[in-house]
């Protein structure tokens, strides 16, 4: 898999974000998934296997990287530029945690870059550093972060917009259906967990998303 040489390219704006379903599982969920990606919709799809360790999330990222990913898609992983690196991946993405100024050496020219952000300080911070796009959630009501706290809602969206010039993915029980608010509130994109863990409707999802986004 080629890095992507030109990071000014337009990013795709469906976002995929995977997440192991057991201590069990070594990513084969998420490999079953990347098959059902339709063949027509450039998505961003990040590996985020919390439950592998180094070696195994080597080896899935090798795997993923010889998948037949839509014309256009991204590639990356969670937090690990190395991993990235060795596994032929497109990028990275870093917890809002990664991108202080003591830790900007994170940011690597060769890889899309991508940070979370949780208020608009923190999209100001992710673009300072150098990042590429920043991922903002979560949005609305979501059962994987109640115990975080409540949504911060569009409002919050929209100041972390206005922050920054970097594309703004708006995540966390994001729907086709509340996506136009989404966008309303300034944002480049949607992603998602959840939303995208039905394979054999995977691209009938991801077809009304962009019909959505480009209402």
């Amino acid at each position: 898999m080629s890095h992507r040489t030109n990071h000014e390219d337009p990013l795709p704006r469906v976002y995929l974000i995977s997440g192991g379903r057991s201590e069990t599982d070594g990513g084969e969920a998420f490999l079953e998934q990347l098959r059902h990606l339709p063949p027509a919709r450039a998505c961003m799809v990040q590996i985020r296997e919390k439950q592998l360790g180094p070696e195994e999330l080597l080896a899935l990222a090798r795997r993923a990287s010889k998948a037949a990913l839509p014309e256009g898609s991204l590639l990356l992983v969670n937090t690990h530029a190395d991993i990235a690196r060795a596994a032929g991946l497109h990028g990275v993405h870093l917890p809002e945690s990664a991108y202080l100024p003591d830790l900007s050496p994170a940011f690597v020219p060769d890889l899309v870059t991508g940070c979370s952000a949780h208020s608009a300080g923190s999209a100001r911070a992710a673009q300072e550093a150098g990042a590429d796009f920043v991922l903002f959630g979560p949005v609305f009501d979501t059962p994987s972060k109640r115990p975080y706290g409540p949504p911060q809602g569009l409002d919050s969206l929209a100041r972390v917009c206005r922050a920054t010039s970097l594309p703004v993915f708006a995540v966390g029980g994001i729907t086709p259906d509340n996506t136009p608010a989404c966008l309303d509130a300034g944002a480049y994109g949607i992603a998602g967990i959840s939303a995208f863990r039905d394979g054999a409707g995977l691209a009938e999802t991801i077809e009304r998303f962009y019909r959505a986004l480009t209402r």
